[in-house]
């Protein structure tokens, strides 16, 4: 495997880009013509070679620049990465899922050889060679967690299991979409959830939370989630909302396509062995509209959700007020014809 990493931007000038080929495999969230809430979880098992969910752990052109940017968010604020006391055996459990995962199934850019707790990891796209004790925190640069999540894309929660509820104890959050891990971090399950609307009358909640309680080690699971975003944009967090919030007023008829941006989360749920914690890794894929669009079933199909979309789901989604031109300018690239079941191009 060979993969050509960007050298790009997600702040500042954005010079963050899609090659085709990630256009192709962009994670559409929409099987259908409309969108609700549900649970909408399945199990995480590799499908579709080429396709986002072929791996464990994706790694893609964007992985270097991503980890460039996570460093840059956390030498501003530190807090984005918390770990409480209880929660360090969880985070050498996802030392080792990540490190073999990798390695297994991407022997050109990852290696790890074991001789019992003596442990070396490579990482060729970063420039890491690094020989450690496994479970003595003392030979690593960071927490295990941040150790391994600072080369590793997408934003990673760690959820402790206790009194038939999860709670959010640990976590690396550098790519949100508009909340805090330092407002949130010891929260549970419904706590961090509150301000989501319909979902919590719709018992979507209750559903998912048994679900979770109940994955068990080897049997991970996955789901998608959606937003919007202008500009590619990795930290809209709260802590950062005076510089990007601003952003949402630049919105014009002619900018929309290249400006407005689909925001998508793979989110995936592993049982950690040791701990029994679950962690719980969200990966962010950008696509501006006007690269969406070259797909011309989601061209049609993104039209329809977000025109039918209820005003609630708008409105906490934060794009209310910018919905009209985004309609209209998507409106170019439906003719009414049907769309094809599922999510993928046709």
């Amino acid at each position: 495997m060979t993969i050509n990493f960007n050298d790009e931007t997600f702040y500042g000038d954005f010079t963050f880009r899609n090659s085709p080929k990630a256009v192709q495999r962009f994670p559409f969230p929409f099987p259908e013509d409309s969108y609700m809430y549900s649970v909408n979880l399945e199990p995480h098992k590799s499908y579709r070679p080429g396709s986002v969910y072929e791996r464990t752990f994706d790694v893609d052109e964007h992985y270097v620049a991503e980890m460039k940017d996570r460093a840059r968010v956390l030498a501003d604020d530190p807090l984005r990465c918390q770990s409480l006391p209880h929660m360090t055996l969880a985070g050498w459990d996802l030392v080792e899922l990540i490190m073999t995962a990798k390695a297994e199934e991407y022997p050109d850019l990852f290696e790890l050889h074991r001789d019992g707790d003596r442990w070396r990891w490579i990482n060729r796209p970063l420039g890491i060679d690094d020989t450690f004790t496994f479970l003595d925190e003392t030979t690593l640069p960071y927490g295990p967690m941040e150790y391994i999540t600072r080369q590793t894309q997408g934003d990673f929660a760690i959820l402790d299991q206790r009194d038939d509820n999860l709670w959010m104890d640990a976590g690396m959050v550098t790519t949100q979409a508009d909340w805090s891990l330092d407002f949130d971090i010891g929260m549970n399950f419904f706590e961090w959830h509150a301000p989501v609307p319909k979902a919590h009358e719709m018992g979507v909640f209750v559903r998912a939370l048994k679900f979770l309680l109940n994955i068990q080690q080897g049997a991970p699971a996955r789901r998608l989630n959606w937003t919007m975003t202008i500009n590619p944009l990795l930290d809209t967090s709260p802590e950062n909302y005076h510089k990007w919030g601003a952003m949402k007023q630049e919105l014009t008829a002619e900018n929309v396509g290249r400006m407005m941006h689909l925001r998508v989360e793979l989110q995936t749920l592993f049982r950690l062995p040791r701990s029994n914690a679950l962690v719980f890794p969200i990966r962010c894929y950008l696509i501006r509209l006007e690269d969406l669009v070259t797909v011309p079933k989601w061209g049609r199909r993104f039209h329809r959700v977000i025109r039918d979309l209820p005003v609630e789901l708008a409105t906490y989604k934060g794009f209310v007020n910018n919905r009209p031109k985004i309609v209209e300018w998507l409106s170019k690239y439906d003719d009414g014809a049907p769309t094809s079941p599922g999510i993928w191009p046709d």
